[in-house]
């Protein structure tokens, strides 16, 4: 009778194993690429994804003209980045550039790339809770070509 316990004890413990093993397996896989292909932005946002969440971002207009932010805003959430807020910065400036705003500064030139901005500096604020600011200055395109 102890010997036959054993033995059911012994394949509980043993599909219990299993299961454990498959629900991790299933957890960890990655999701599938989009069609289309990914962007190296793209995989960039994808990264922090597997960590948890994508990328905070906010994109802030010191152009003068309507419109940029929204535009600016569309890009990189196609990109897979969390714009969390857009809107006017507080100076107009001619050049457009990105900050880092957490240390990581490969983030922020991930940004950058999505919007062709090669100017990235690093200007730490862990009170804004996001990795990057946009600052577009008045020499960033339109996604539709206007001025």
């Amino acid at each position: 009778m102890q010997a036959h316990t054993e033995r059911v004890l012994l394949v509980i413990t043993g599909i219990a194993v299993i299961a454990f093993a498959v629900s991790f397996v299933l957890g960890v896989r990655l999701p599938a690429p989009r069609s289309g292909g990914a962007s190296p932005d793209s995989i960039a946002a994808h990264d922090f994804l597997n960590r948890g969440r994508p990328p905070r971002v906010e994109v802030l207009n010191g152009a003068g003209r309507a419109g940029l932010a929204r535009d600016a805003t569309g890009r990189l959430r196609h990109s897979g980045f969390d714009v969390v807020f857009f809107g006017n910065a507080r100076a107009q400036t001619d050049t457009s550039y990105v900050l880092d705003r957490t240390g990581r500064i490969e983030t922020a030139r991930a940004v950058g790339r999505a919007l062709g901005i090669t100017r990235v500096h690093t200007a730490v604020d862990t009170t804004l809770y996001l990795e990057a600011t946009v600052v577009l200055g008045k020499d960033w395109p339109r996604a539709d070509g206007q001025d």
